[in-house]
């Protein structure tokens, strides 16, 4: 064979690729093996104590228990049709979720409810860091949590920048920054604001004594500003990078973005078309940055008489099953009651895709005959599924290493990309 190219060839190309590189590495980076919650419950501010996880869990056993139990709730939202997921094993694996970890992600929220001149909100953010230190220090608080405050526009600014100062040097003077701490930064409408914001984040941490970068947050995308600015481009796609690395996750906003397209209140929904079409930019800006996403939630609740919970429940798991279809592995959730069918729909899911996916693992990793050949990033993608599965609790350990012959260790780094050495 003949090679004509000599290494001058190589050595222009590496030069005219340099910049473009170094570019795909730092706005790139891939997936930084952050635990990201299947959803996130949002607490009016007023209303969180330190006992808020465990009382939503308590109810949400409660409201299946009057509906006959996790198992009957299942079969009626049709969760395990379809599946080999047992009913037994199904509502074991939830019953143990609503009792020990019931909300994984957690925003106590001083945007909603609150108006610019609310006298009350003070005393109101401090009761709630009193309360969440009280959490922390007892160990009852959740995985991540946090607080959503008022967004950057110029009427509800300073009210906004004022509570978030209070709530993060409050935890700072009570004890430091929960590791999981989750700043929510809402309606966002242009690149300018989430500049602010980094720049806000800079003097918070200079100004508590906190190492640089270590507070980030994530965009409520709840505006057409985000998703189409006036020259055409994405500027929810900016957002990320003009963040300097401190944008944590896009949050999808239902019910304001819909209506500031004017849709109907009547057909505001997660699956309306506009809001498919919104999400599907955000999955593009998010694909590759390590930076996570969130669909919204949905306003219909499992309260009232037994034919509402019925409908509200069998709405919300569609709904759920609907967005981790569509590769959104995080939703929000507003009532109690909703954590039946968030914790039901996600462990069918997950529990329905495990065998097939832990079987083509198993198969790549030790190269053993198959009916499907899969390339690395369809590993990376099985692997992901299973690691998912674990981390919100519908799969355990022991079942994925018998089922895929791997350590957990292995399937994770699978899950990362990261490499790992041939069995044969």
């Amino acid at each position: 064979m003949t090679r004509r190219l000599d290494d001058a060839v190589l050595a222009d190309v590496d030069s005219r690729l340099a910049d473009a590189d170094a570019r795909l590495v730092a706005g790139y980076p891939g997936d930084d093996g952050r635990r990201q919650p299947v959803h996130t419950v949002y607490v009016p501010g007023n209303r969180y104590s330190a006992t808020t996880p465990a009382d939503w869990g308590s109810a949400a056993l409660a409201a299946a228990h009057d509906a006959g139990g996790l198992d009957a709730v299942a079969t009626l939202v049709g969760a395990s049709s379809g599946t080999d997921c047992e009913p037994e094993t199904l509502a074991a694996l939830v019953e143990d979720k609503l009792t020990t970890e019931p909300i994984e992600d957690l925003r106590i929220d001083f945007e909603d409810g609150y108006s610019p001149s609310d006298g009350t909100e003070d005393a109101d953010v401090a009761r709630a860091v009193a309360a969440l230190r009280t959490a922390l220090d007892s160990g009852t608080s959740t995985p991540f949590v946090g607080t959503r405050f008022k967004c950057l526009e110029a009427g509800t600014r300073a009210r906004g920048l004022r509570t978030l100062d209070l709530f993060v040097s409050g935890l700072v003077d009570s004890g430091g920054l929960p590791d999981g701490l989750t700043l929510t930064l809402p309606k966002v409408t242009s690149v300018d604001q989430v500049e602010a914001m980094v720049a806000v984040a800079s003097a918070l941490e200079r100004a508590n004594g906190l190492p640089a970068g270590r507070i980030r947050f994530e965009v409520q995308v709840e505006t057409p500003q985000a998703i189409l600015g006036a020259d055409g481009r994405a500027p929810v796609a900016q957002f990320i990078h003009a963040g300097n690395g401190r944008v944590s996750a896009l949050h999808y906003g239902t019910y304001d973005y819909s209506a500031s397209l004017g849709i109907a209140a009547a057909y505001q929904s997660m699956e309306h078309p506009a809001a498919d079409h919104a999400k599907n930019v955000m999955q593009l800006a998010v694909a590759g940055t390590g930076v996570h996403m969130s669909d919204g939630s949905t306003n219909i609740l499992p309260v009232g008489d037994a034919d509402n919970v019925a409908m509200a429940w069998k709405l919300h798991a569609r709904l759920v099953r609907r967005h981790l279809e569509r590769g959104i592995y995080q939703g929000w959730d507003m009532h109690p009651a909703q954590l039946v069918t968030r914790y039901l729909a996600t462990y069918v899911f997950y529990r329905g895709a495990f065998l097939p996916a832990a079987t083509r693992l198993r198969n790549y990793v030790h190269q053993l005959d198959s009916t499907v050949m899969d390339e690395p990033a369809t590993a990376r993608a099985l692997a992901s599924v299973i690691h998912r599965g674990n981390a919100c609790g519908a799969l355990t350990v022991d079942e994925i290493e018998t089922a895929t012959d791997l350590p957990m260790s292995t399937a994770r780094d699978i899950a990362l990309g990261r490499p790992i050495r041939s069995t044969q």
